[in-house]
């Protein structure tokens, strides 16, 4: 083994060292803070159906020390991820925008597995720029580091992508939606028949959001609540708009269907205008294959006859 590769061992085993000198050091009763829950929870109830005085479950040995070892571990790892992707409550409302039904935990875990995938990549790809490119070891702990990092990252902006989809998907069918709920009151049916019928005869993922405000309707929750828990469900802006409208439309006895009707008119009005936008910002990417493909062809489809003329003459 060479230089590079002891001095490289030696890291990697201090290191391991110092984190769990750390780790034991962070758990000792005298050094650790408790906080109020952590004290009051063995007297407390594990689930709401259990008898306060009936015998707990046994659990593995296995399990035990399994949740005894990583608990610490995956504790301290999600508060440094609510630090660097912002807290819970930013989180789970994200994910209520994404159409995701996973808990904000579950959602740490998966930053967590991709973390330590990165992690793994970046300490190959450190020990082979080391071995084999003669790399310091500096640089490959910072490799580490970033392929780390990385993996969090990269789940959190996976999240980004399925909102932006989600709410691009939702404003194609939001002026169709609106139009068939408009038909539905105009015919005579009630606003929460109109969503339930449009719920029940479509699919997506507009309609699946009123069938969870109609649900929301039956099991005792008001309108206007139903509607402002739509608009915070989803991504889209015209949603709020359609809420509160409709909202505005039942209490004062507006005539329903022009409501909607207008809505949906708003709709295809702002599809428009994002349509145009987008055209405008992909004007300058249609320059691309003009300019450094069909240019070029031209100007040698226009100057190779003079030359061949040339090469004659002379």
């Amino acid at each position: 083994m060479s230089l590079t590769g002891d001095v490289l061992a030696g890291m990697l085993l201090g290191l391991v060292l110092g984190v769990g000198l750390w780790l034991v050091l962070s758990r000792l009763p005298g050094l650790r803070t408790r906080d109020l829950d952590v004290r009051i929870d063995p007297y407390l109830r594990r689930a709401p159906s259990a008898a306060l005085l009936g015998t707990p479950r046994r659990r593995g040995r296995t399990r035990v020390v399994v949740e005894n070892l990583l608990g610490p571990v995956a504790a301290k790892g999600i508060g440094i991820l609510e630090r660097l992707t912002g807290g819970a409550e930013q989180l789970e409302r994200r994910l209520r925008l994404a159409g995701r039904r996973i808990s904000t935990d579950s959602f740490r875990v998966e930053q967590v597995v991709l973390g330590a995938i990165g992690l793994v990549l970046g300490l190959v790809v450190a020990l082979a720029a080391i071995t084999l490119r003669g790399a310091s070891p500096l640089l490959g702990l910072v490799i580490v580091a970033l392929g780390a990092l990385s993996g969090v990252l990269l789940r959190d902006y996976l999240l980004g992508v399925e909102i932006k989809r989600r709410a691009s998907r939702m404003a194609r069918e939001f002026p169709t939606v609106a139009d068939l709920l408009a038909l539905a009151v105009a015919a005579g049916e009630s606003p929460i028949a109109a969503m339930e019928r449009v719920a029940r005869t479509s699919h997506g993922a507009l309609p699946d959001e009123f069938a969870a405000t109609v649900a929301d309707i039956r099991s005792g929750t008001s309108i206007a609540q139903a509607l402002a828990s739509l608009g915070a469900r989803t991504p889209l802006e015209a949603l709020n708009r359609f809420g509160e409208g409709v909202s505005i439309a039942i209490e004062r006895g507006t005539p329903l269907a022009e409501v909607l009707r207008a809505q949906a008119q708003d709709a295809r009005e702002a599809s428009k205008r994002d349509l145009m936008e987008l055209a405008g910002q992909r004007e300058i990417f249609m320059l691309v294959p003009v300019v450094f493909f069909v240019l070029p062809l031209v100007i040698i489809f226009a100057i190779f006859p003079g030359l061949a003329v040339l090469e004659i003459s002379l």
